[in-house]
């Protein structure tokens, strides 16, 4: 159950308040604003079409959430926030991973009824903390990410000091008690509930001309899962320059290495990413080479990040082979104007293949088209299209999504 004692202390300062707060995704880095709403209400339909050859059934799933947000300003430093979250399964032709339809395809938005957040945050001149339950993204996400995509976010018990010594700087340092993670607490695996942890993580980022360098280091100890403890210590770099009147250019590159922590056991992996990209006015496009090394009886694991946003929209990696990955992609995406009303389309292709052996795993073909109506109200479809090679099998996923917010 969530009830770690950093939880409860933030549950019981946090109900000091009766006033509401505005839906945001919360970084470790981020502020309420002073002028930011006390409450905020977000409701979102989903339908979910699955065609996996390695059932004999296509799953459907219609699924609907409202995530009710509230905040507090006791002072210009003080602040806290309450979060409850509800998802409700309209049908059973889906494995929620808590309904027990095993002979349909999963789609993890289980029902239901769940505190999200509730956190005190003190925010001084150079520094802050914050304690209590809290959705934390780090960076890209690629370690440590809140996996909003999902009906039921990630988030973790957790406190966390932030330090920005000058203008150049700023120093992150976090202690993770538990992560509550998407299945919700009605899933029939408990370790898809939630994990207990003990996890100190520690982010320094240095700004450099047109970018930032960032230094990482994640010693991460699963309470629940020995064999799933890791120390990840890594090097980020992300920068862009003007190329011309017209046209941008960008690099991200990052490099990390990985080995067994606690009573973990298994050989030293490698994470490697290469990822240029271009931008001309509303248009983005990119090409990235992204490596998760095999280890000795393992492979480089991200367990906590925000997955779906890495190597295909099909979700066929979220647990790296014992081989290990190699991702080769491009993408494209570009802000448009249909009738007055903003909207964006983005399409991307991979091409897996195993790390050691260098065997295919596979391609795959994602694309996705939204457009804002109105202010808060949007619509959503996308498409992931997955062609095995011998792994795992070939997949088809289609979203249609309507959110409104308030």
């Amino acid at each position: 159950m969530r009830t770690p004692i950093s939880l409860a202390l933030a549950m019981a300062l946090a109900g000091l308040t009766a006033a509401p707060h505005a839906l945001a995704t919360e970084t470790p880095q981020a502020k309420v604003s002073k002028s930011a709403k006390p409450w905020a209400l977000n409701l979102r339909y989903r339908h979910e079409s699955v065609d996996d050859d390695a059932f004999a059934r296509h799953a459907e799933a219609d699924t609907l959430r409202l995530r009710a947000s509230f905040n507090h300003r006791f002072s210009p430093r003080l602040t806290a926030q309450v979060e409850a979250e509800g998802v409700a399964e309209l049908g059973d032709r889906f494995n929620s991973t808590a309904n027990g339809q095993a002979a349909y395809p999963v789609v993890p938005d289980a029902r239901a009824l769940e505190l999200n957040q509730a956190w005190l945050d003190w925010s001084g001149d150079s520094a802050g903390v914050r304690v209590g339950r809290q959705a934390l993204v780090l960076d890209n996400a690629r370690f440590v990410g809140n996996v909003a995509w999902r009906q039921n976010m990630q988030t973790f018990d957790a406190a966390q000091l932030r330090w920005k010594p000058n203008k150049a700087i700023e120093v992150q340092a976090i202690y993770l008690d538990r992560v509550h993670r998407v299945n919700g607490d009605e899933a029939r695996d408990p370790l898809a509930r939630e994990r207990r942890l003990k996890a100190p993580l520690l982010r320094v980022s240095h700004a450099v001309p047109g970018g930032n360098l960032v230094g990482y280091g994640y010693w991460v100890e699963d309470r629940d899962v020995a064999s799933a403890s890791t120390r990840t210590l890594g090097l980020r770099w992300n920068a862009s320059r003007a190329l011309s009147k017209d046209w941008k250019g960008g690099l991200a590159l990052e490099r990390a290495q990985q080995v067994p922590w606690a009573n973990a056991i298994g050989g030293s992996t490698a994470y490697m990413l290469v990822e240029p990209r271009l931008e001309r006015g509303p248009l983005i496009l990119k090409a990235g080479w992204e490596r998760l090394g095999a280890g000795r009886g393992r492979a480089f694991q991200t367990p906590l990040a925000t997955l779906h946003a890495f190597n295909g929209w099909a979700d066929k990696f979220l647990v790296t082979p014992v081989n290990g990955l190699r991702d080769t992609y491009v993408s494209a995406q570009r802000g448009i104007e249909l009738g007055g009303r903003k909207g964006k389309w983005e399409v991307a292709y991979h091409d897996f293949r195993a790390d050691r052996g260098g065997s295919g795993y596979g391609r795959e073909l994602d694309a996705s088209f939204g457009v804002t109506l109105r202010p808060g109200f949007d619509v959503l479809a996308k498409l992931a299209d997955y062609d095995s090679e011998g792994f795992a099998r070939d997949t088809r996923k289609l979203w249609l999504q309507v959110e409104w917010s308030l």
